[in-house]
């Protein structure tokens, strides 16, 4: 991935840890939430094709704004919490070239095979 996509990548993880800010919850809470959108990785157990929904489903950025706008609108800081969450953990599994999964196996992504 070119580096002005890693870049903006990052970016996008840094408005994530400044929206976190805004929220009244500790910090820690960012760190030990960080990773939990990787649970989509589950669906890998099952198979590819529902491993690559599940993953996708919790790593889309689209999903993730929606839900803390949802949050912002309805006035429901948890919902904020966990569209942050979800759009900072994809944003850096971006800027690490972990991109959208396709249903040919976990290693196939939007960004190209990881790997190479």
């Amino acid at each position: 991935m070119k580096t002005v996509l890693k870049l903006e990548e990052v970016l996008m993880f840094v408005l994530g840890i400044y929206l976190f800010n805004q929220l009244d919850y500790a910090w820690w809470w960012f760190l030990v939430l960080i990773l939990a959108p990787d649970i989509g990785m589950v669906g890998y157990l099952f198979n590819n094709k529902i491993g690559a929904l599940t993953y996708n489903l919790f790593h889309h950025k689209g999903l993730a704004i929606l839900v803390y706008l949802a949050g912002v609108y309805f006035s429901i800081p948890l919902c904020q919490l966990v569209g942050i969450i979800l759009f900072s953990h994809s944003a850096l599994d971006r800027a690490m070239g972990y991109g959208l999964k396709y249903d040919k196996g976990f290693k196939f992504t939007h960004l190209g095979e990881i790997g190479n």
